[in-house]
């Protein structure tokens, strides 16, 4: 069984014992997290939602609150003595989905 859940933006396709990396979620290592917004499941019978499945639930639980590699932004322009150079790390979530509910 597999379900497709919305978490900060963005779309993941999940299965029960997968590791997904996740936009930052609030909570501790060890913490269990609920994805409500459940957008298909998949199976035997496969449901899809307008816009979501209602009554369908993704539950995971953190396994490490981490960063991304550092991203370099720089910015130039010619001939006007303007160089600036700044790094961004995002930060992200390591969650393990335990079941999908339905």
């Amino acid at each position: 069984m597999y379900a497709v859940i919305k978490a900060g933006g963005h779309q993941y396709r999940v299965s029960p014992g997968q590791e997904v990396t996740v936009d930052f979620v609030e909570g501790k290592e060890g913490d269990k997290v609920t994805f409500d917004q459940v957008l298909m499941l998949g199976g035997k019978e496969t449901v899809v939602g307008a816009p979501v499945v209602s009554g369908a639930k993704v539950e995971a639980v953190i396994k490490k609150q981490t960063r991304n590699p550092k991203v370099i932004v720089f910015k130039y322009k010619r001939r006007k003595n303007y160089k600036v150079t700044r790094g961004h790390k995002q930060p992200v979530t390591v969650v393990e989905i335990a079941k999908i509910a339905h």
